[in-house]
């Protein structure tokens, strides 16, 4: 397998679902604002969508979209727990927040990085995520992982969303638990070892 990505971005999420899987995979980085791997090919040329992540697969195929990559390399290795076995109802709250991390965090931060966005509309992104926020904060209350004490592709995805509140100087500081929440998942030695990596820490 061969994994596209860009440092520090949503593919970082499928980055360390390899590592705490133990699937050992290709990486090739991607700039996206030239559209050009780090060995010079055209990126529309592998992934017409123009972003990342893609996974080429052993017989050829691209998948694309984060959350469907997170769940293909789980059932990988299913005993692994990084996904409830399907047809549980475990399962149905993992899709659900693998549904709700896409839609209604990493969308609303995605427009922020955008250098031509007005302050009005930085301000409605902040609101939204300020709600989407408070919502987060209180789920977490007692419980380590989105599912409870149990590490899930789940994590890997929303840590990653989580973590470019650094880059955007948003300050957490009214969601003490989702603060506690990004340095448990950052601890873990998979995220370490993918962040690493990508050239994210030292």
């Amino acid at each position: 397998m061969k994994l596209y990505f860009t440092p520090g971005a949503c593919s970082l999420a499928p980055h360390i679902a390899l590592r705490e899987l133990g699937i050992s995979c290709e990486l090739q980085k991607v700039d996206l604002a030239t559209h050009r791997t780090d060995t010079g090919e055209d990126y529309y040329t592998i992934n017409p969508k123009g972003y990342v992540p893609a996974i080429t697969l052993d017989n050829g195929e691209l998948l694309t979209e984060v959350a469907v990559i997170l769940q293909y390399l789980a059932d990988q290795k299913p005993a692994s727990g990084l996904s409830p076995r399907s047809g549980t109802m475990d399962h149905y709250r993992l899709i659900e927040w693998l549904n709700f991390i896409t839609s209604e965090i990493h969308k609303q931060f995605g427009p922020m990085f955008n250098p031509k966005i007005t302050p009005e509309w930085k301000q409605n992104q902040m609101n939204a995520l300020g709600r989407r926020f408070d919502y987060l904060s209180t789920h977490l209350n007692n419980r380590n992982f989105l599912l409870g004490d149990s590490f899930t592709i789940a994590d890997a995805y929303l840590f990653t969303v989580l973590s470019w509140s650094g880059y955007l100087n948003m300050d957490l500081g009214k969601w003490p638990r989702i603060k506690d929440y990004i340095a448990r998942v950052a601890a873990r030695p998979a995220v370490k070892e993918a962040m690493r990596e990508e050239g994210l820490i030292k």
